[in-house]
């Protein structure tokens, strides 16, 4: 009889790390396909809105045209960046091709720097050489440079738009205002190689930059959004950052990489025209001295270019958050869904007995006294239900906000079911939906949908969730070890 072999601790741990794995694979592309379907839905449910939108906005009258400035909006940064994201999945390719994508998948504006050397080692540099760090795309720097350009005011930190390489968004982005006016800029994007990678033809860079000219402020071709028009001639903005590069460092030097792609004319994410020789300067910065602190750490250096007082809301640089900004919008709309809830029921709750919703008209058997108990009976349960029912969307909102993928998928799921019931009711000939009946509770619907299956939600999410299974795992593990020693 053949002996028995009892599996080793290390076969034991390895065959746990791949069932982890397995299902982590499993729960990943499930949850892909959730997300994908909440995507999908949310951009159909977009476009029925902007149809509800522009015929309400003609049925209420020439007056009340104003109404299509909300139709406007809805199909420009709602109805169209969806479209784009879905269709860009086929036509535009997945890999390299010396192009930034934005967010919706559109080809961006064309890498034609490349350096050598670390972070910091740009950092110095780009500070010396008059270049200012641009602040974190949100809703304060937003309103800075709305400020700064209709006033005509300094903002040398103006954000600049979010393009994507290699699956991420630029690491950081320098800029120079030109005339103290926000709306003409010279910028440029810096994204880190991924490690190992190369270049087309062997070559070997640590960052990779796009750097175009902002003209004027103007309307997207594509998505219809107000954004920065850039200037047509992308070589002389890239031999501008090289240019002002090598006049400030003496330690740097310039490797140019002729015909690297080939010359081309065409168009970037906003519809402006580009057009570039293909050739490739390379810088390499890794003689670049750093300055330390008494600590021995890299020292943060002061930008040349200072904000003027007068140019901004306030001289501190906005940072970055981990949270998306999708991830708030989403939580604040559900919070103001159930508020206008709350609203709805105490309306309805005290309208009970006032003639509208009069019990005495159903029941004619009850005497005035009873059919008033019988009402303010009704009227305590159905806003019970309501504050019930508030509180379990209002935990939810809480469960989005911290990460927790579950919640979300709910939030969706109860905000697409809301809509997918107001649509069988509008089909099947239903009341028409107006700005007096449900469209603004519908728009609500709608735009959490749009938030929580966003992008940069999904990632947030997902990463969180990760992060928790992870530690748990390590927890088990802890106890699992403490176990067998003690």
């Amino acid at each position: 009889m053949a002996e028995s072999v009892e599996p080793s601790l290390d076969d034991l741990e390895e065959a746990s790390l791949v069932e982890h794995i397995r299902r982590r694979t499993f729960r990943g592309s499930v949850g892909l396909v959730v997300d994908s379907a909440f995507f999908l839905f949310g951009t159909i449910s977009t476009a029925w809105l902007a149809y509800l939108v522009v015929t309400e906005s003609f049925a209420r009258g020439w007056q009340q045209l104003w109404f299509l400035l909300v139709f406007w909006v809805v199909v420009a940064y709602l109805l169209l960046p969806r479209v784009h994201s879905i269709l860009t999945l086929f036509y535009v390719p997945d890999y390299f091709i010396g192009r930034a994508k934005t967010r919706e998948g559109l080809l961006g504006d064309p890498v034609n720097v490349a350096f050598r050397g670390t972070e910091q080692q740009i950092h110095t540099a780009m500070i010396r050489a008059g270049w200012h760090t641009a602040d974190d795309m949100g809703l304060t720097s937003a309103l800075r440079t709305v400020r700064g350009t209709l006033l005509k005011r300094s903002y040398p930190g103006a954000p600049v738009s979010r393009l994507y390489l290699f699956g991420n968004v630029q690491d950081f982005t320098y800029q120079q205002e030109v005339s103290g006016n926000p709306s003409k800029r010279h910028h440029v994007r810096f994204w880190r190689c991924p490690q190992g990678w190369l270049l087309p033809g062997g070559h070997t860079a640590d960052w990779l930059a796009a750097g175009t000219y902002d003209r004027s402020i103007g309307i997207s071709f594509f998505t219809l959004q107000v954004t920065h028009r850039i200037d047509k001639e992308t070589d002389k903005e890239r031999d501008h950052i090289v240019a002002t590069l090598i006049e400030s460092n003496e330690q740097a030097s310039v490797e140019l990489i002729r015909n690297f792609s080939t010359g081309y004319h065409h168009v970037n994410g906003g519809g402006d025209a580009i057009t570039t020789d293909g050739d490739l300067p390379v810088v390499d910065l890794r003689e670049i001295e750093v300055e330390t602190d008494v600590d021995g750490a890299a020292a943060t250096l002061e930008p040349t270019v200072a904000p003027t007082p007068s140019a901004v809301f306030s001289e501190t640089p906005i940072a970055g958050r981990r949270r998306p900004a999708s991830i708030y919008l989403g939580v604040l709309l559900m919070v103001l869904r159930v508020l206008s809830a709350l609203g709805a029921a105490a309306v309805v709750a005290f309208s009970i007995g006032d003639g509208e919703l009069d019990l005495r008209t159903l029941t004619g058997a009850l005497t005035p006294a009873d059919a008033h108990f019988l009402a303010s009976l009704v009227a305590a349960l159905f806003v019970s239900v309501a504050l019930i029912i508030s509180a379990l969307y209002s935990v939810l909102a809480y469960l989005i906000y911290h990460g927790h993928n579950w919640a979300r998928f709910a939030g969706m799921g109860i905000s697409a079911a809301a809509v997918l019931v107001t649509a069988l009711d509008f089909i099947n000939g239903g009341p028409e939906i107006t700005l007096q009946t449900n469209l603004v509770g519908l728009s609500f619907d709608v735009l959490v949908l749009l938030a929580l299956s966003g992008t940069e939600a999904r990632k947030f999410s997902h990463r969180r969730a990760v992060e928790r299974r992870e530690a748990r795992r390590e927890r088990r593990e802890a106890k699992r070890l403490l176990g067998r020693f003690s």
